[in-house]
């Protein structure tokens, strides 16, 4: 059985909207569907939105530059998968560019190096053929580009 919400106000919600986004990033998509789980909905919902907005509370550039350098940094997520990532949040292409001039190219690929160089040596049990293909498997699954994959793979795993 589902437990009944309590619906707040508009006034109500507000404060609370206003820390929600004092405390990371938020894309428009996250605010909205926080409004709709405290029962704002339509127009009130629109205004604190737009009241968010105003105050710098809320601003998807800010959050597309957030997320894509810290989903690079901590989780290790390749371009694709971030830029996915991002448009599932509803984040504009201008924006979305914005974000990933955050990733360095150069860190980029070191990040991707050390990736593959990390699962190659977790299957030393396979031949090598296996192992460069699992390795690159697996950076194309975090959202790498497979043309830039297979390049660094047959450059890192050359010497097996």
């Amino acid at each position: 059985m589902e437990r009944a919400r309590k619906r707040f106000s508009p006034e109500e919600a507000k404060p609370k909207l206003f820390a929600y986004c004092a405390y990371q990033e938020r894309s428009h998509q996250e605010v909205r569907r926080k409004l709709d789980s405290l029962g704002v909905y339509g127009t009130p919902a629109e205004e604190i939105i737009a009241e968010l907005i105003t105050a710098g509370y809320l601003n998807e550039e800010r959050f597309a530059k957030a997320f894509a350098g810290g989903k690079f940094r901590i989780k290790g997520w390749g371009r694709v998968r971030i830029q996915r990532e991002l448009e599932t949040h509803g984040i504009t292409n201008n924006c979305i560019r914005s974000g990933m001039k955050e990733i360095d190219d150069e860190d980029y690929r070191k990040a991707l190096e050390k990736l593959i160089r990390k699962k190659a040596a977790s299957l030393s049990n396979d031949s090598p053929i296996v192992r460069r293909d699992k390795a690159g498997r697996y950076a194309i699954g975090k959202g790498y580009e497979s043309d830039l994959v297979w390049r660094v793979v047959n450059e890192v795993l050359t010497d097996d």
